[in-house]
């Protein structure tokens, strides 16, 4: 029997929508787990991979609990003036996925086209942005959390930071009010998980000195695949975000890639310029940082804009990267994989750079007027709006990095949040039973004596 569509419906913006958050979704489920597992020391890749796997599906239950509502939802009123729009009254959404459900965010009704899909594939599309966050936080803590840490830590900090992050950026809440942008998670996912991730790293405290010294990837290949997933199946990250299969999203699309290629190429040029080889693992960077920085501004700035972002993130974190651990306070935290450099430093860049590059000839919404609309620059007139993304770059660092440390010493008067010492030494034989590759009886042998003495 044919069910004829909602009246509301179009097929072609909702299966767009669709096509994008699986492509969100790819990016952690396999891309996240693989490029983990492939960038890791051997020992840790199993550990690495479920970090994102786990995240990926508790992130699922609580969003759909009270996560979306939180984000997306009518406002709680906390309190006058700003608390009034700080984050959405929590409640299921597991009953608005009926056929008549069109999707909607109430706080924006009136300043940007009705939707033309149900709420379930706004929901969907959210929730896959939801479940990538603390998996790239995850990042900056391989090789030591205690996996039960992590299974308590992630829903609490999507509860609490995430959902708060995005109801003030896309939920109509205060940063929104003020004028900021985020056009697809510059601030609400890669600055809250590079700021969050650092954090982590100084209070779960370092990986053993074995692994310090010695963290070499187990796959570089694998590595490369993972990251390949990633870049294309940012195209559903970026174009999604317009909520329309229109222009936008096309050039949104478009964008992503001019800056991630520019950016792969700038750092390997500066790879080249100081070491004098051209380093895979390298690439793998600056392509990261290519389509982080590219996230704030993606449906904001013409090609030219595109251009310059990415060259700037292929440059300024690659410095970053390579100065400031020689600051005495900065290298004390063992960021493993670089999570402040590739995601904290290369969002903050494009978010700011928006407030300068951001091109009001961009039509997000053709025909409305309002926040969200068209966004103009510094260069083109308004340099106003460089300084409200400014504030909220310094409003979701501070609030971000204060509410994981909090989280954090919260769950360690629950369970510790390192690995025991005789694990940490292990890896993932330890931890799990498994590895990524086969050990011989006598190893298995003799890590069970160890682990017994211990």
């Amino acid at each position: 029997m044919l069910i004829p569509s909602p009246h509301y419906l179009n097929t072609g913006d909702n299966a767009w929508q669709l096509t994008a958050a699986t492509f969100v979704g790819l990016q952690s489920v396999p891309g996240l787990a693989i490029l983990y597992g492939g960038i890791v020391k051997k020992k840790w890749a199993i550990n690495s991979a479920m970090m994102v796997v786990y995240a990926f599906s508790i992130v699922l239950i609580t969003w759909v609990l009270f996560g979306f509502s939180m984000g997306f939802g009518s406002p709680l009123h906390l309190g006058p003036g700003i608390l009034s729009s700080i984050v959405g009254i929590p409640r299921p959404v597991l009953s608005d996925l009926s056929l008549q459900g069109v999707a909607k965010v109430p706080l924006l009704k009136g300043l940007m086209p009705n939707f033309h899909f149900p709420e379930s594939s706004l929901i969907y599309f959210q929730f896959v942005f939801a479940a990538i966050t603390p998996a790239i936080l995850a990042g900056g803590v391989l090789g030591r959390m205690n996996f039960r840490a992590w299974m308590i830590f992630v829903p609490v900090w999507s509860t609490l930071v995430y959902s708060v992050n995005a109801f003030m950026l896309w939920g109509g809440g205060w940063l929104s009010q003020l004028g900021a942008v985020d056009f697809s998670g510059g601030y609400v996912i890669h600055v809250a998980a590079g700021i969050s991730g650092f954090v982590a790293a100084a209070v779960v405290g370092p990986r053993i000195l074995a692994d310090r010294r010695d963290f070499q990837p187990n796959q570089l290949l694998l590595a490369l695949a993972g990251a390949g997933i990633l870049w294309l199946g940012w195209n559903g990250f970026n174009g999604g975000d317009p909520y329309f299969a229109n222009a936008d999203a096309a050039a949104a699309v478009l964008n992503t890639n001019i800056a991630t290629a520019a950016a792969l190429v700038s750092w390997l040029v500066m790879d080249m310029w100081s070491t004098e080889r051209p380093s895979l693992a390298g690439v793998i960077n600056g392509m990261v940082c290519g389509l982080v920085a590219i996230t704030p501004a993606a449906g904001y700035v013409n090609g030219y804009g595109a251009l310059i972002i990415g060259v700037a993130a292929g440059v300024i974190p690659w410095l970053t990267m390579h100065y400031l651990p020689r600051v005495r306070w900065f290298a004390r935290v063992d960021d493993t994989l670089g999570v402040f450099h590739t995601h904290f430093v290369a969002g903050a860049l494009g978010g700011l750079l928006t407030g300068v590059l951001a091109d009001p000839a961009m039509f997000e919404y053709l025909g409305v007027r309002g926040p969200g609309s068209s966004v103009t620059g510094l260069i083109y007139g308004n340099p106003h709006q460089l300084l409200v993304q400014f504030i909220a770059l310094v409003v979701i660092t501070v609030y971000d990095g204060a509410m994981t440390w909090g989280i954090l010493k919260a769950v360690s008067l629950v369970v510790p949040l390192r690995v025991a010492q005789p694990q940490l030494e292990q890896g993932d034989i330890a931890i799990h039973g498994e590895t990524s590759t086969e050990w011989s009886e006598s190893d298995l042998e003799e890590i069970e004596e160890e682990l017994a003495d211990a």
